[in-house]
């Protein structure tokens, strides 16, 4: 009879941990969606050899994993899809200028093409809060990612994506509305040739939820 009488006490302690655990996930995660657009003509991006447009769509998961007075800290995770258009602009860019396939690689890589871009992004993000409900905040991370197209930049396959950014959300009981404006930069640190990049200057726009 001991043991069973023990039987609530023991569930109403397990109820509590329970329940103290997933009041702590609520303060320190978050989840939300992106979705932006960018190109390597905004500012302060500018190479006139390439147009490099882009839409992109972004999960988010936000962990605070440190506050300080005004300040937070946050690790940061992206998966997205970017869908671009590429186009060389500049001939002379292709290289070498001679060889039996020089023509057929000009012609194929002076047509616009469509490419997807897979990426995990992970970053930190460095938060202030201005007030109650308002607070500015700096981004930067760096994530693996897959390219399905070739182009006289860069080639098909693995390569990784870095951002930097700064934002701006406001936070409406549990939902925070989330602004960035930021620059990007894809390469894969010469693992393949070539190897030259993408560069863009991006806006997006997004929500996040406390659970």
């Amino acid at each position: 009879m001991k043991s069973i009488n023990k039987i609530p006490l023991i569930l109403l302690i397990i109820s509590c941990f329970a329940y103290n655990v997933h009041s702590q996930e609520k303060k320190t995660i978050k989840y939300g969606f992106n979705y932006g657009i960018g190109k390597q003509g905004n500012f302060p991006v500018s190479d006139k050899d390439y147009l490099y447009e882009l839409q992109f769509y972004k999960g988010q998961i936000n962990y605070i994993f440190k506050t300080k007075g005004k300040f937070c800290f946050e690790l940061n995770f992206e998966p997205s899809i970017y869908i671009s258009k590429h186009q060389l602009l500049n001939k002379n860019f292709i290289t070498p200028y001679s060889g039996d396939d020089y023509l057929e690689r000009r012609e194929r890589f002076t047509k616009k093409k469509t490419m997807k871009e897979y990426v995990l992004g992970v970053g930190i993000i460095a938060r202030y809060n201005l007030v109650d409900n308002i607070s500015i905040y700096a981004l930067g991370s760096v994530g693996p990612m897959i390219i399905d197209t070739e182009t006289e930049r860069m080639a098909k396959g693995f390569a990784f994506s870095d951002v930097f950014s700064l934002g701006l959300s406001y936070k409406l009981n549990s939902i925070t509305i989330d602004t960035r404006y930021g620059v990007r930069h894809v390469s894969n640190f010469n693992f393949q040739n070539p190897n030259s990049g993408y560069n863009s200057a991006n806006f997006e726009i997004g929500v996040l939820i406390h659970p």
